[in-house]
């Protein structure tokens, strides 16, 4: 076979690195270059390592961010490249579609054996389509069309899963949206139980931790929802697509209560960090009522989504998972930083509280009861409500070089989401570095000059 023109996209991105900020102006999204620098953020990460980045000037930096959930194994493991290259150099028969593919085959059966109470497995390119999937699913499986969700929930940007998102911020400007789909507050089963007895919902999605604020549910929560779709033979649906493949501790979020959902949804960490992939399983009565006759084989489905390099993606990653004991390591690492953080609002007003499951902590903050700092506090808030928790993730990036982010618009919440691999000392660096910048809060000083900035910035993106 004659070779064509070679591409080297290490010479092209080192060639271009310079304009990444200039191409997106002027190609891309605009808005987010100006996000980027205003809060000091353009520093031109330029490789990626485990849990580690490194910018231009090849400072490290410790990822808390992960790609939101995604890189769960770290950048660049040798397992996963090594299984694409493979699966690359075999020259498999890809996307036959009149033929069913081995690796999915063998990567639905390895899923299906850590989660045994399930059957099937729909294979999607992402999580807002497994979301997309399963509203689909559950309307056909049951005859009904209203899926109830909660307040704060995110399930996805695309239209259906936009539906179910609890939060305004995103579905302003995109509506009408699905019909029948009715929102209900988290923890809340007297309103789960009102909306499930009109026998009008096909099925109840939830995130086990709300992953806008790692908001935890009440101790008996989600048994009881699950006991009440049971009653009202409604489906009840488990979105694992940030808190699945051992982000809390647990392979699902679900097992810390002992759920077994008719479906649970997973994506993100399940790519490897390399190759998009979303997965639904299911109860094989669901599965079946879809594909029930033959003349309805292909009534759903998506051109890439058993794609061999996703596949393998997925199967490599699993086998790091267990054979890392990346789990739990999420748990015992996930268990230190929740204990020490959480010691420190003994010693600052200004925290609030710290909770979360494994690697998926919550670090909240709110008013303090000492007027200089409360006065201060309602400065930022009158500019824009969770304006302070930038006071401590800037300089927690600037200064002790540490990528993180507030858990939500609006939110007093900061968000950990690092991968699943950090160690003792990256622990150590966490602390040490909140001890340092919450202390600098609460002297006030060059963190409130920042504030002001802030205010600034607030006030001119209102007018």
């Amino acid at each position: 076979m004659q070779l064509g023109a070679s591409v080297d996209i290490a010479a092209l991105f080192d060639a271009h690195e310079a304009d990444r900020f200039s191409l997106h102006t002027s190609r891309l999204n605009e808005q987010m270059v100006r996000v980027l620098r205003t809060i000091g953020y353009d520093v031109g990460f330029c490789k990626g390592r485990g849990q580690y980045l490194y910018d231009r000037a090849d400072t490290r930096y410790l990822d808390l961010l992960s790609g939101f959930g995604v890189f769960a194994v770290g950048r660049g493991h040798p397992t996963i490249r090594q299984a694409l290259k493979s699966a690359l150099d075999a020259d498999l028969p890809n996307l036959v579609q009149m033929d069913v593919s081995v690796l999915a085959g063998i990567l639905a059966e390895r899923l299906i054996a850590l989660v045994p109470h399930l059957d099937k497995v729909f294979f999607a390119n992402s999580g807002t389509e497994a979301v997309e999937a399963a509203i689909k699913f559950s309307r056909a499986a049951t005859g009904r069309s209203g899926i109830a969700y909660c307040s704060h929930a995110f399930h996805g940007l695309t239209y259906g899963a936009l539906s179910l998102n609890g939060d305004e911020t995103f579905r302003r400007g995109f509506e009408p949206l699905l019909p029948d789909c009715v929102c209900l507050p988290f923890n809340d089963l007297a309103a789960l139980e009102k909306v499930l007895s009109s026998r009008r919902m096909a099925a109840f999605i939830v995130e086990p931790i709300q992953g806008k604020g790692v908001i935890l549910p009440d101790e008996g929560y989600l048994n009881d929802a699950q006991a009440l779709c049971r009653r009202y033979d409604t489906l009840f649906i488990a979105d694992e697509i940030q808190t699945g493949i051992g982000r809390t501790g647990k392979f699902l979020a679900g097992e810390h209560w002992g759920i077994e959902p008719d479906m649970v949804l997973l994506a993100k960490a399940l790519s490897g960090g390399y190759v998009p992939v979303g997965a639904v399983m299911m109860r094989k009565a669901v599965y079946d009522k879809v594909f029930d006759r033959m003349d309805r084989a292909v009534v759903h489905g998506s051109t890439f989504s058993k794609n061999d390099l996703a596949m393998a993606a997925g199967i490599a990653t699993l086998e790091v998972i267990k054979a890392e004991r990346v789990v739990e390591n999420a748990a015992r690492t996930g268990k230190r930083l929740i204990r020490n953080l959480a010691a420190l609002s003994e010693k600052y007003e200004l925290l609030k509280s710290v909770r979360g499951k494994g690697l998926m902590i919550g670090i909240e903050f709110g008013s303090p009861s000492s007027l200089k700092l409360k006065a201060s506090w309602n400065v930022l808030e009158i500019a824009s409500k969770g304006l302070f928790c930038q006071l401590i993730t800037i300089p927690l990036f600037k200064d002790h070089k540490i990528l993180t982010q507030v858990a939500g618009h609006a939110s007093h919440t900061i968000k950990l989401l690092p991968p699943l691999i950090i160690n003792d000392e990256d622990c150590a660096w966490i602390e040490r570095a909140f001890d340092e910048v919450i202390a600098d809060s609460h002297r006030g000083g060059a963190i409130w000059s920042l504030g002001r900035t802030l205010v600034e910035h607030a006030v001119k993106a209102r007018a």
